[in-house]
């Protein structure tokens, strides 16, 4: 703040050290503002004045309750005025602080006065060197106020305000002023309040009288003081006669707000009217139910908008009294209360109204107002949509009550005991408090999903008619609110969410049924060499009895507890009926196969059994078509209550509220089907011949042999037929049956997805090169989709001028997006220039198109008229071949007849009007070759290139003698060189011309181009004439190319013609966000890596180009970071350039502010002005969009349609700890007015009972006319907000602050478009589905394409752009196909009102919903919405860049997906669907996981079967008695299946999307490029992640959300911390498959010897060098010696270093250790992990009997003996590890007692070696052995911790683990150390790992290695 102070006469002394005193006090006060200064100098500097000062630094304890702030801001702002009154107004804020908070106990207030004590001390201590008078302080305020209010004219304001709002119209320039007359009122106000609180209520002088006196006056009459100073979101609806916004002017929104205040026929009550608006429904809702006063004001802004945009749909309101259409209204009662309805018919109860003819309009307004107010302040209960129906249900009956009579009165629910009413107190706090209670309960989410009730369970209370026994107001002492006791508490609703992998076969019971039934048809087929005769098909029916039985399990399963309602079981003769029927059919097929070789093959048991199938399956044939027609559905809907439709729905489990009518039309359903068949088709056929056929000759072969020789002690193969053997041969393949059809929907989907591409056009303009061949078609495809309402508006064009109006129509617009791109700096000043279409708007007689088309055309045609030898017509045929070439040609010589005609008078026009009017005659007749000599074409060129390059600068003296110059030299050309002969003589001889150059007249007044666009003509025929870069190179930068191909590609697709601005679909955009990066800031900038990269010179070398572009925009050259610290606004420029390329939300809000920009512009060309309006633009018909985001009327347009809601959720802590993240986020404020924030606020209360507590409250804060916030609304909640998951709970808290009818959910890690922003009116009209093309359910959710943008800072964030572009583009497109898409994630938008009303966006459960929001697709679904996807618009993603931050991610997803197999979501979903949909949904989602984990699974069932085989010697016995062993044919069939599995058929939808968008080539080249660059080790890395978290989330929970972080990854990272993250997850499985590859190759049998065992097991062997080493070669640096010295040191320290009490795990291996066995909590999960961990003792097992030393001796006694061994090696182990710290007393004995050990030991192995058969491969094969059990006992004594802890053996335990880890980092270590060695080898690391930076420029190794020097070369 700058202070006018006088100039100090003296140096030194107390004054010096009061003025240093006040500088450290303003700069402290203002240190954490400085930098919201806007770009600019003057701007910023102004922005410091105005008021960033002293009323920055008010605490929120002080501010939340006085205007304190005001006050210091009035004093900001006036302080250059008069400083005096600035101190006046200082010294009452700081005695109103000292009064608020005398002991300075709030947060910051004892700083803030000290700081404020000391300004006002040193401002009394001066005054030109004399003291203040305060005695004067009144008398000096009161003459500085008429004096200020005379200065600035407020008077006159008022006046001209008052008589705008008596006529009803608006101002322009009154709202341009609208900011500055807000801080004038401002500051009034803070002087009235100051004035009135120094005279006081009772003053007893003249003076003061006088003042009291005045100050009533005007604040009686002083409407426009307080209206315009009130805080509004959008509409100011409590100031609704403020001229400051034009908004209220709108007559739609004038129809709605009288609407709302329609209380003609409503009762009286008691409402203190508001001087500035009046009272209406709310008011008298907020009377009768206590709603919360900022609840009223946001549902009352929200009711008033709702109800605008729908009669905004039907046609702008024309009356001078507009009013609300009954159809509107009902439109909008019935979509809001529509899941109230459904809900009343589904329990059997009558609508709180008669009928809905008989509700009038304003009833229907008032109901839909009482909805929206009970939902708006219901917090957690939003969640429970069907609590909030009850709840509506019984309040709008008592409103009904109240309605029918004439005197309100507050309804008896929400009567608190002190007599108030209070709608949260009553209603909302007693369900809080008991769903807060079970939250509790579950253990930050560590306690079984049974012990507790979450939001479902409460919930689905109310989908019964038992919840209208809880009673209106709920009683307190019911069974639902009960709060958990320790042996009394209320059970789960209708689902308890079981940890077992049942749950798998239970929802999808109806798949795995159909697989093993097939599977055991094919298998009896096969068994029968293929002959399908009557004992066949007697055998076959044995599938009867099988299905009955799989069926009983499913039903009898244990998961039978599961349902905790007994209610909700089947009853008890059913469940008896299900019993008795396999146990019936059981006995009938063994009557059949007992009569199976009897003559008579007609027995009437076979004739019954054949009935009773046949007959079961015609029923329920007969019901599965009657499901799939909509009308019966539709008939059901309406006859719930029948028994028919009741057992129906029994029949297909539609027992609930949801999951009932998921049926699609005959149409969708037939295209599914087929798709499915063709899939089975294929499975089944490669299943028979190729799985099932070929293995069932071994199987008879094994099955006949008898007395084989085993290698070992058998204990269990005696007389079972080699019942193992044929397991061990037949379990993989069942595994592979299992799961590969997984790979069939891979293929087909691919298939299918690249067909709809192709059909949907997507990817036919994919090069520069083909966006120039189509751009002439560009304008009218615009036009017709994205402005039709235009074209009709426009006057009927002839043929010709069709292509100009169409041109006219798409200029802005294009102009607007190639500006865009400038702004991003995407591209440069000068490729803007020549991107940049003309308006096409004058009467030149042509389209003009952008320069870069028409680039080098000049100088080809002028090289084609030189070479010409034939007729005029043969040259315009080779012109015309380019046909931009053809417009170049024209466009030149119109224009040169313009400009030239424009520039000179008199002589000089004459002769430009018969020079042209010649070459015209001369074109006409077809003789323009003889006329002029195009060999001159060139000189004049020259000549006129000349002339325009003077014209494009501004006029002087020198230069319009240059242009006269430069006109004459263009005469003589013409006339002497380029004309012919008889025409040079006509111009010679003119008398005319002749005088003219006698006399020095020709040319010798200059007409300088003034107009606009006359300079741009000028400057465009100069580029014309001079560019000569190819158009191929125009845009260079990749994401601007990609861009505009997407953008125009999108106008050819098929998308809904878009409505006027006026009549779209409104929206909001909802963005949650923690304490992610809002901005990075200079700090974080220039910090520099271990490595000496900083995250600037990072980028600056990835985005070379673009950094080019920004030092040109901001007007610099190159420059370091430090001399952009000499200008803060480059600075700040600077910052947001970082952050727009990375994950911040300063990218997100960026783009999504796109929107709102994109609405300004359409609005304004639409040209929507409002009746009555003054200042208005004119009706011409041409508009320039030059100043169009200063419009009124369309900033007022786009905010009624567009809102922009972040939710940070402790941005209000933030704010208190004066951290970066909310100056930064207050910044975004600033700079985006249109931008909110919503919050949660924690204050401290103290409750009635004298305790301490903590209150919450949501608020939603903008930005004022000073930059700071400003508070909107403040809605108090019951509780703590956060009882589930985060981010659900943070986005229900804000979703009340949302409008519109749609909502686009973004992440923080997005970013959007202008040109696809353009789109999104587009898109919203899918919601109508108008076209009925989505089937017969409206959408809910509309799938949106993403393009991920990190894609190009590595390798692997290459992949992970790929897979990520893969899924979310032909994946998606498929599952909308298939009508299975669900939501995964964002930027999809829902339908608003039909979401909030049926539980919001996402689910919030603890743990259950981590994954939460594709539970929202879940819900949609099974409440019979419609989700669709689109890809004609998308929205940029962020995804991670690092390894690790990958596999973070990955782990996140896998055990969400874990979790959601235990969902009721998933179960209802997997019962509930058809059969084909079922196999869609199951395989796209959980599915998916679970085909990757059955990969893996089956590699270990693989070996671990050639491992039995091997170690029991049965496949040597088998192949020397059968010459067979395993058919050498399957096991390379079934290596095949793992590569496949692995890398190939997995890629394929890649490839696909490859070849669709970037062609063939491109996508072959693409594809070979991932393959060098390792994607299939990263992919096979991938599998591993995704198989661990999944398996281990089922097995014992510990899903959480998982920071991956989103910054730029270019550390290296240590070698410990990868360990640490992998250790279990990868590198233990992978040494696993190692061992078992090593036993196998050890002492497995095969008859194609070494290369056969290399051939079954490559495929194994490329996964465990992939799960081993993949960290380190994704790793940067990872090769580089003194990296691998410096990990292998921390590594060592780490390894060794002791744990204790509060020992991380990234700094001590004991901690890490401990942490890592914290997943195992429950007595199944210890015997689960117990019986997995028992399959490691095979290993002992088996090699103790093939040691030389045993000689063949197969006695259990050899077994026996290895354990002793065992026993005594870890004794050995024992005494070797001990340590003189523990042996005090004999330190020295002890190590020489472990030296003669040591000695020992050699000396036995050598004297068995040679004294007996014991060999050196005996020593390995015991170690390995021991080693695989050893890691079963310690796994086992993890298990059961607790055990051996008691049996004091964890500390050797704890050793050996450590011993282990230290083993397998030696393993992974070695090969790294060798690898470290060659330097080559970290340099091709770097060429692989960073070789999409190499394309970009980027010298990575430079970079890595911290070369500097690089960056000043």
């Amino acid at each position: 703040m700058a202070s006018s102070r006088p100039r100090r006469r003296g140096g030194g002394g107390p004054e010096r050290v009061a003025e240093n005193w006040e500088r450290l006090v303003r700069a402290a006060l203002k240190r954490d503002r400085d930098h919201h200064r806007p770009a600019g100098g003057a701007a910023a500097a102004a922005a410091s004045a105005g008021g960033l000062g002293l009323a920055a630094a008010v605490p929120a304890s002080l501010g939340r309750t006085t205007n304190i702030e005001q006050i210091l801001q009035a004093a900001d702002d006036i302080e250059d005025e008069d400083p005096n009154v600035a101190r006046i107004l200082c010294e009452q804020a700081y005695t109103m602080a000292q009064n608020l908070d005398p002991s300075s106990e709030g947060r910051g207030v004892l700083q803030f006065k000290t700081g404020l004590a000391s300004v006002i001390k040193q401002k009394l201590a001066k005054k030109d060197g004399a003291s203040i008078d305060r005695q004067n302080d009144i008398q000096v305020l009161w003459d500085f106020y008429l004096d200020y209010k005379r200065r600035r004219r407020v008077d006159d304001m008022q006046r001209e305000q008052e008589r705008l709002r008596e006529s009803g119209t608006y101002s322009t320039e009154m709202g341009a002023r609208a900011a500055e007359m807000k801080k004038v009122y401002a500051t009034l106000r803070a002087l009235l309040d100051v004035l009135e609180t120094l005279v006081g209520q009772s003053p007893t002088d003249r003076l003061g009288r006088q003042i009291l006196e005045e100050i009533k006056k005007i604040k009686r009459s002083d409407a426009a003081l307080r209206g315009e100073l009130m805080p509004y979101n959008i509409v100011p609806l409590d100031a609704p006669s403020s001229v400051a916004n034009i908004i209220g002017f709108f007559p739609e929104i004038r129809a709605a707000t009288a609407a709302i205040q329609n209380c003609e026929d409503l009762p009286r009550f008691d409402f203190d009217a508001p001087q500035l608006r009046q009272k209406d429904i709310f008011d008298l809702l907020q009377y009768i139910f206590g709603f919360q006063e900022d609840n009223i004001r946001n549902q009352r802004e929200n009711v008033v908008l709702t109800l605008a945009n729908a009669q905004c749909r039907l046609g702008l309101p024309v009356e001078t009294e507009p009013k609300i259409d009954e159809r509107a209204v009902t439109e909008v009662f019935c979509k809001v209360l529509d899941n109230y309805i459904k809900w009343c018919r589904y329990l059997g109860k009558r609508v709180a109204w008669t009928s809905l003819e008989a509700v009038n309009k304003n009833r229907k307004i008032i109901l839909v107002a009482l909805y929206f107010l009970t939902w708006g302040e219901a917090a957690n209960v939003r969640f429970l949509p069907e609590c909030l129906c009850y709840i509506f249900h019984n309040m709008a009956k008592e409103l009904d009550g109240i309605l029918d009579s004439s005197e309100a009165e507050p309804a008896k629910s929400c009567i608190t005991s002190d007599g108030s009413t209070s709608y949260l107190e009553k209603i909302i706090t007693p369900i809080y408090q008991t769903m807060a209670a079970e939250a509790n309960n579950n253990n930050d989410g560590k306690a079984a999903h049974s012990a507790w009730r979450n939001y479902d369970d409460f919930n689905e209370y109310f989908w019964s008619r038992s919840c209208f026994e809880l009673g209106w107001p709920p009683a307190e002492g019911s069974k639902f609110l009960r709060k958990p006791a320790k042996r009394k508490r209320t059970g789960k609703t209708n689902f308890v969410e079981h940890r077992t992998f049942l749950h798998l076969y239970r929802s999808f019971h109806r798949l795995w049924i159909f697989l093993l039934l097939m599977f055991q048809c094919l298998a009896v087929i096969a068994f029968h060499h293929g002959k399908i005769d009557i004992n066949t098909i007697k055998i076959l029916l044995s599938a009867g009895p099988a299905f009955f039985i799989l069926n009983f399990i499913e039903c009898e399963t244990p998961l039978r507890r599961a349902y905790a309602d007994w209610r909700d079981l089947d009853p008890p003769a059913a469940q008896l009926n299900r019993f008795k029927d396999p146990v019936d059919d059981t006995t009938r097929q063994r009557k059949v196969l007992e009569e199976k070789n009897a003559r008579n093959s007609d027995s009437i048991y076979f004739r019954i059994y054949v009935l009773v199938l046949g007959g079961y399956a015609a029923v329920r044939l007969f019901f599965a078509l009657m499901a799939k027609i909509p009308a019966c559905h539709r008939l059901s809907s309406f006859s719930d209550r029948s028994q028919f439709f009741q057992f129906f729905k029994w029949i297909y489990q539609e027992r609930y509220y949801v999951g009932r009518g998921l049926y699609e039309s005959i149409s969708d359903y037939a295209r599914y089907v087929i798709f499915w068949l063709v899939i089975l088709a294929c499975k089944f056929t490669f299943a028979y011949f190729l799985q099932i056929r070929p293995l069932v000759g071994p199987t008879n072969v094994i099955v006949q042999l008898h007395d084989l020789q085993y290698s070992w002690h058998d204990l269990v193969s005696k007389g079972n037929k080699n019942a193992l053997t044929i397991l061990s041969l037949w379990a993989p393949v069942v595994a592979i049956y299992l799961m590969d059809i997984h790979i069939w929907y891979t293929l087909l989907s691919a298939l299918v997805g690249g067909v709809m591409g192709a059909r949907d056009r997507l990817g036919e303009i994919r090069t520069i090169e083909m966006l120039h061949k189509r751009f002439e078609s560009f304008p009218e495809a615009f036009a017709k989709k994205l402005s039709p309402h235009r074209i009709s508006s426009r006057p009927v064009a002839q043929d010709s001028e069709i292509t100009k109006m169409y041109a006219s129509i798409f200029s802005p617009f294009w102009n607007e997006i190639i500006k865009s791109l400038r702004e991003e700096d995407y591209i440069s000043n000068r490729e803007m220039d020549l991107l940049m279409m003309p308006s096409n708007c004058g009467n030149l007689r042509l389209v003009q198109w952008p320069l870069f088309l028409l680039t080098s055309k000049i100088m080809l045609a002028n090289d084609y008229a030189s070479d010409c030898k034939d007729s005029q017509d043969e040259l315009w045929y080779r012109i015309s071949k380019d046909e931009y070439m053809a417009y170049a040609v024209k466009e030149c010589y119109y224009s040169a007849e313009k400009i030239l005609h424009s520039l000179v008078d008199a002589e000089g026009q004459r002769w430009v009007e018969r020079l042209f009017r010649d070459l015209n005659e001369s074109m006409e007749q077809g003789s323009l070759l003889v006329t002029i000599n195009l060999k001159k074409l060139q000189l004049v060129q020259s000549r006129l290139t000349g002339l325009t390059g003077l014209l494009v600068r501004d006029e002087t003296a020198g230069l319009a003698a240059g242009v006269t110059k430069a006109l004459l030299e263009l005469y003589e050309v013409v006339t002497h060189e380029f004309l012919a002969p008889n025409l040079r003589e006509q111009f010679d001889t003119w008398q005319l011309l002749l005088r003219a150059r006698n006399e020095r007249r020709l040319f010798s007044k200059i007409f300088w181009p003034k107009d606009p666009e006359m300079k741009e003509q000028v400057k465009r025929l100069h580029l014309l004439l001079t560019v000569k870069d190819s158009a191929a190179n125009i845009p260079k930068n990749l994401e601007a190319r990609r861009r505009l191909q997407f953008f125009t590609n999108s106008l050819f697709m098929d998308m809904p013609a878009a409505k006027p601005v006026s009549e779209m679909i409104p929206f909001s955009v909802f963005t949650p966000y923690y304490s992610e990066t809002v901005l990075y800031s200079m700090h974080e900038l220039c910090v520099e890596n271990e490595d000496g990269v900083s995250i600037l010179f990072y980028l600056q070398k990835i985005y070379p180009d673009e950094w080019a572009n920004f030092l040109e925009r901001i007007g610099r050259g190159e420059s370091s970071e430090e001399d952009f610290k000499d200008s803060p606004s480059d600075t700040l420029e600077l910052r947001f350039w970082v952050s727009y390329r990375g994950q911040t939300l300063a990218r997100t809000v960026r783009g999504m502010m796109y929107y709102r920009r994109a609405l300004m512009l359409q609005s304004y060309l639409e040209k929507r002005y409002l009746g009555g309006i003054e200042d208005g633009n004119s009706a011409a018909e041409y508009i320039d969009t030059q100043g169009y985001e200063l419009s009124p009327d369309a900033r007022a347009q786009a905010d009624i349609k567009f809102t922009y809601v972040v939710s940070c959720q402790i941005y209000g802590q933030q704010k208190q700890m004066k951290k970066q993240e909310a100056a930064d986020i207050a910044l975004l404020l600033q700079r985006n007015e249109a931008l909110r924030v919503a919050f949660i606020h924690e204050e401290d209360a103290v409750s009635s009972d004298g305790h301490a507590i903590k209150e919450y409250y949501s608020k939603l804060v903008k930005a004022d006319v000073h930059g700071k916030d400003q508070e909107i609304y403040s809605i108090k909640l019951p509780g703590n907000p956060k009882l589930g998951e985060g981010k659900p709970e943070n986005q229900n808290h804000a979703i009340i602050f949302t409008r519109g009818d749609a909502i686009q959910t973004i992440d923080m890690n997005q970013d959007n478009y202008l040109e696809e922003a353009m789109k999104m009116r587009n898109l919203l009209e899918e919601f109508r589905n108008v076209r009925r093309n989505h089937g017969i359910h409206n959408p809910t959710i509309l799938g949106v394409r993403e393009h991920v943008f990190t894609g190009s800072v590595s390798s692997l964030a290459s992949f992970m752009s790929n897979q990520e572009t893969s899924f979310v583009t032909l994946g998606q497109r498929v599952l909308a196909y298939l009508k299975v898409r669900m939501h995964y994630g964002h930027p999809d938008v829902f339908d608003r009102i039909f979401h909030i009303t049926r539980g919001g966006v996402s689910k919030a459960s603890r743990v259950i919903n981590i994954s939460e929001d594709i539970y929202a697709g879940f819900n949609s679904t099974l409440r019979q919405g419609n989700i669709t996807h689109h890809e004609y618009i998308q929205v940029g993603k962020g995804r991670d860049v690092g390894l690790n931050q990958i596999a973070l991610f990955e782990g996140k997803v896998a055990g969400g997906n874990g979790e959601q197999v235990l969902s009721r979501d998933v179960y209802r979903l997997g019962q509930l669907f058809d059969f084909f949909r079922m196999l869609t949904f199951f395989f796209t989602t959980v599915g998916y996981y679970v085909c990757t984990m059955m990969t893996v699974l089956t590699v270990y069932i693989f070996l671990y079967g050639r491992v039995y085989l091997a170690l029991s010697g049965l496949d040597y016995s088998i192949s020397r008695k059968a010459r067979f062993l395993g058919n050498t044919a399957l096991d390379a069939a079934l290596n095949a299946q793992f590569l496949v599995q692995i890398g190939i058929f997995t890629a394929v939808p890649m490839i696909m999307g490859f070849i669709l968008e970037l062609g063939l080539m491109k996508a072959i080249f693409s594809f070979i490029t991932m393959q060098l660059q390792f994607c299939s080790i990263f992919f096979t890395f991938s599998l591993g992640t995704r198989t661990h978290y999944f398996g281990r989330t089922i097995l014992h929970g510990g899903a959480k959300y998982r920071a991956t972080g989103r910054g730029f990854v270019v550390r290296h990272i240590k070698f410990a911390e990868n360990y640490r993250l992998y250790s279990r997850s990868h590198f233990v499985k992978a040494l696993e498959v190692a061992l078992l590859l090593i036993i196998y190759i050890s002492y497995g049998y095969t008859k194609g010897g070494s290369s056969s065992f290399i051939l079954i097991t490559i495929s194994s062997w490329f996964l465990v060098m992939s799960w081993l080493f993949a960290p380190y070669i994704f790793n940067p640096s990872g090769f580089e010696w003194q990296k691998t010295v410096e990990d292998f040191d921390d590594w060592t320290n780490w390894l060794l270093y002791k744990g204790g009490v509060g020992v991380k795990g990234d700094n001590s291996w004991e901690s890490w250790w401990d942490e890592e066995q914290a997943h195992i909590r429950t007595l199944r999960g210890r015997i689960l992990e117990t019986i997995l961990s028992l399959r490691f003792l095979i290993f002992q097992y088996g090699i103790v009997y093939k040691l030389e030393i045993t000689a063949h001796n197969t006695s259990l006694a050899v077994y026996g003996f290895s354990w002793i061994v065992l026993l005594v090696m870890v004794l050995l182990f024992k005494l070797f590890t001990a340590t003189p710290k523990k042996s005090t007393a004999l330190p020295t004995f002890v190590r020489f007692l472990q030296g003669l050990l040591a000695l020992g030991i050699i000396a036995a192995i050598a004297l068995l070696i040679v004294f007996t058969r014991f060999t050196i491969a005996d020593l390995f094969a015991s170690a390995l052995a021991f080693i695989a059990t050893g890691w079963c006992v310690l796994c086992l004594a993890i298990t059961w911790k607790r055990v051996v802890k008691t049996l004091g053996l964890w500390d050797s335990v704890r050793e050996i683990a450590r011993m282990y880890d230290a083993g397998m980092g030696a393993v992974i270590f070695v090969p790294i150390v060798f690898f470290s060695w060659f330097p080559f080898v970290s340099t091709f690391q770097s060429r692989i790992l960073f070789n999409q930076a190499f394309s970009r420029g980027l010298e990575i190794s430079l970079i890595l290695a911290g070369n500097k020097a690089n960056q000043e070369t």
